[in-house]
């Protein structure tokens, strides 16, 4: 669907450096395109002979690192998205190659700044980077204290103004950059439920793109102000609000505490099953959603997950003080979000969560779509003939409502029919179903006599709440 230049350093929490060294050494390649882009800097220094060689070579090895970085954070996208160990090297890998390029432009930034010609956006966009690993962090691994390293670079971006002197350069493509950086902040903070940041983050953005959009005339202008729409209509998505006696409001989350777990019945039995996998789908259509995550999938992610721990990142002088104890590992459940899947890649998430779901372990599966229903009478009653929830097809589709083409007697393409999950009930499985056609799953069968439990939302409201 994703981490602190709050800090002098990278914070402790990520993912261990094992470098040795502050530069690795260019290839030969590497080290003809760096000098070719250090003439090109100098020349406006002065001549290039009266350049000390200790200052040649920082510029090098900066462009170097800087290079480097770029290229590794842009293979991340071509890791799988899918399977939980394939990703973890490289992630390991970028991580240390942005944390020697943050150290190093704070050791040498008086001469960056004088031979380099380094601008303070290119450190909030490094800084930027840097967030959106921990953020990426997150996602892989549930573990939420990386939002908390997420929330602290990019909150020192804002607080040290590292994207003030964008507007004044005639440079829209710089401009775009302040911009999806705020629309990532300001996703970070929703899942830590910092709604008063949020609702600075959408003022700020707000003007931002007014002023964009005012000097550039570009084609993005409508998507803009469209993200604005969405992350107003995200922040009003829920109107319960809990006051305090002083009648201020206090954020409610879902999260699970340390003191708010429930207290076993007498009896009950621990460790028996633990939840390690969840796929979180939402498919329904007209739902209020920033970015790629639907209210109803931010509520579910939050209520499998343990709150965020107060990391140093949360200290209240940023940059001044670091952690120096690590945080005891908890186990969040991995999670999948998936933003109207095809059916194809909901099979393959699940196959793969499936593939490597631990012994003695539950998979959930959150199913948050609008109903399919059956397109005519059946004499059968089997589990392909009471129709389902809805996946996406890139194809007959108006208006968000399915296009049926084919003879009555198929049953729909694109739907995930109960029967469509018989085969991943050989483990222990957990399913909600939050649909105007979640009757479809009532009679869901237990073929191999593994643990099952279906929840199932109702279909219509009760007379006494029709108001």
């Amino acid at each position: 669907m994703v981490r602190g230049a709050a800090r002098q350093r990278l914070p402790r929490t990520g993912p261990a450096s094992r470098t040795t060294g502050l530069v690795e050494k260019p290839s030969r390649k590497r080290k003809s395109r760096t000098e070719f882009a250090l003439q090109e800097i100098m020349s406006s220094g002065g001549a290039e002979d009266d350049i000390p060689q200790g200052e040649r070579k920082t510029v090098t090895d900066f462009c170097y690192l800087l290079d480097k970085s770029k290229q590794l954070f842009n293979g991340l996208r071509d890791l799988p998205q899918y399977g939980q160990k394939q990703w973890q090297s490289y992630f390991g890998r970028t991580f240390d190659v942005y944390t020697k390029l943050w150290k190093f432009q704070q050791q040498h930034r008086q001469v960056l700044d004088n031979r380099y010609g380094l601008k303070r956006w290119q450190i909030g966009e490094i800084a930027s980077k840097i967030g959106q690993l921990y953020y990426h962090y997150y996602l892989r691994t549930s573990e939420t204290s990386y939002l908390n390293e997420a929330f602290s670079f990019y909150s020192a971006i804002r607080q040290r103004s590292y994207y003030s002197q964008v507007n004044k350069e005639d440079r829209p493509e710089l401009v775009v950059k302040k911009l999806r950086y705020y629309a990532r902040f300001i996703v970070v903070c929703l899942l830590l439920n910092k709604m008063d940041v949020v609702k600075d983050l959408v003022k700020e953005l707000s003007d931002e793109i007014e002023d964009y959009t005012h000097r550039f005339n570009t084609e993005d202008q409508v998507e803009w102000n469209l993200v604005l729409q969405e992350v107003a209509a995200f922040v009003e998505a829920d109107p319960v609000m809990v006051l305090n006696d002083d009648n201020t409001i206090v954020i409610t989350s879902n999260r699970l505490s340390e003191t708010g777990a429930p207290l076993l019945e007498q009896g009950m039995i621990v460790g028996q099953l633990t939840l390690a996998d969840a796929l979180i789908i939402g498919n329904c259509n007209n739902q209020v959603k920033f970015s790629e995550l639907t209210v109803d999938m931010f509520r579910m992610l939050q209520a499998l997950e343990r709150e965020p721990m107060n990391l140093a990142s949360q200290m209240n002088k940023p940059g001044m003080q670091e952690s120096t104890e690590k945080p005891a590992r908890r186990e969040n459940p991995h999670k999948y979000l998936l933003y109207k899947p095809t059916f194809s890649q909901l099979y393959t998430f699940l196959a793969a969560a499936f593939k490597e779901l631990p012994a003695n372990s539950v998979l959930l599966i959150y199913l948050s779509a609008t109903g399919v229903f059956p397109s005519g009478r059946s004499d059968s009653e089997g589990p392909y003939d009471f129709g389902g929830v809805l996946t996406n097809s890139n194809r007959d589709i108006i208006n968000g409502d399915a296009v049926h083409k084919r003879n009555q007697s198929y049953k729909e393409m694109h739907c995930l029919h109960p029967g469509d999950l018989y085969p991943f009930t050989r483990k222990p499985l957990f399913i909600i179903v939050d649909s105007s056609n979640s009757v479809a799953y009532k009679n869901f069968t237990n073929l191999f006599g593994q643990p099952l439990v279906c929840l199932l939302s109702p279909t219509a409201y009760p007379k006494a709440l029709q108001a």
